[in-house]
């Protein structure tokens, strides 16, 4: 089921965020940065921030009460923009991540906006080959990859987001 996320839903959503893209556990699934990142993909307090704002929306998926998948939609001008969107990692390839997506582009409809857009490190070619199978395209816009103690790169080569979108009007 997918529902909106809640400030009670932060500490899991971070365990899970955590979990599917770096360290250990998220090697368990296909989508893990923890080849080309080390630290947290995010916290509670930037879950908490972020879900403060109206303009965020945070969705979950949820099995027998256990958040197994999530993702960020954030009203823009006359866009949606998409980001975490996480599986479990041992759950990922089950069509979790796809109900995800589908219930954005409902979002972006219901909100009357033209078009999802997203930012995907480009060295994530596997990711960025799934997101292209459903429909996402390279704009061919390129945005620095940001440099902080909670993204700390140990890839061979400096990174960058590769910026996605898909039409949906």
């Amino acid at each position: 089921m997918i529902t909106k996320a809640t400030p009670a839903d932060v500490s899991l959503l971070n365990k899970l965020i955590n979990s599917a893209y770096r360290g250990a556990s998220s090697k368990k699934g296909w989508t893990t940065e923890a080849n080309i990142l080390e630290g947290l993909r995010t916290t509670e307090a930037e879950l908490k921030v972020t879900m403060a704002d109206a303009k965020n929306t945070i969705l979950k998926f949820t099995d027998d009460d256990q958040i197994i998948g999530c993702v960020l939609l954030i009203e823009k001008p006359q866009k949606l923009y998409l980001g975490m969107l996480t599986v479990l990692p041992e759950l990922q390839n089950s069509g979790i991540g796809k109900q995800l997506l589908q219930e954005a582009e409902k979002q972006a409809l219901d909100l009357e906006l033209p078009k999802i857009v997203m930012t995907v490190i480009s060295v994530r070619t596997e990711l960025i080959a799934w997101y292209q199978r459903h429909g996402y395209m390279d704009t061919g816009e390129r945005d620095p990859f940001p440099s902080s103690d909670v993204h700390i790169s140990i890839a061979e080569r400096p990174l960058e987001f590769m910026v996605l979108e898909k039409k949906i009007a």
